[in-house]
């Protein structure tokens, strides 16, 4: 059985990138994009535009399908 869009794994995934941003993704098994996430929000975070990238990992945890 394949997890998909708002499945559990999905849940779980977008709650911890509430708490990091990128971490869902880690979760996932998304690499790359889990770093992307990541370095993207700390980095924008020094200007206070984090929030957008941290709200941006949050919902593609949330809405990630495998295909």
């Amino acid at each position: 059985m394949s997890e998909g869009q708002g499945s559990s794994g999905n849940v779980l995934a977008a709650i911890c990138s509430f708490f990091i941003p990128g971490l869902g993704q880690l979760v996932q098994g998304r690499v790359f994009k889990a770093l992307l996430m990541f370095v993207l929000a700390a980095v924008l975070w020094v200007i206070w535009l984090g929030w957008i990238i941290h709200l941006w990992s949050i919902v593609d945890a949330a809405m990630y399908r495998r295909d």
